[in-house]
């Protein structure tokens, strides 16, 4: 697996970068962002999950890309289901596509 350790939940990472860089308290930004101080207080404490509208809002409020926060979100959430499934997984045999085949559906890499 990629990570030895869980990558940071996006909002983790919204409070205790992004806000304080930006000069922002949480009420602030949960009324500049159109959402209620439970919900921002939620995703600051990682128990709830950056939605594409909610990346989209983080993005404009912060002047990044909703692909950012939506990467951030999808590593952190991969990795925790990469762990919780690591039995299950060990039982699944890996079969490699051909390079023609990962190149024509725009799969480059490997997962292993």
């Amino acid at each position: 697996m990629a990570h030895r350790t869980a990558p940071p939940h996006p909002g983790h990472v919204l409070r205790g970068r992004v806000l304080p860089g930006l000069g922002l308290s949480i009420i602030h930004a949960a009324r500049l962002l159109g959402i209620s101080r439970q919900t921002l207080h939620t995703i600051l404490a990682g128990t709830a999950s950056v939605t594409p509208e909610m990346a989209v809002r983080l993005a404009r409020l912060s002047d990044t890309e909703p692909a950012f926060w939506l990467s951030l979100q999808q590593a952190h959430d991969l990795w925790h289901a990469e762990q919780a499934m690591a039995e299950v997984l060990a039982r699944i045999p890996t079969y490699s596509l051909p390079d023609a085949v990962r190149m024509e559906i725009g799969c480059y890499g490997h997962a292993h």
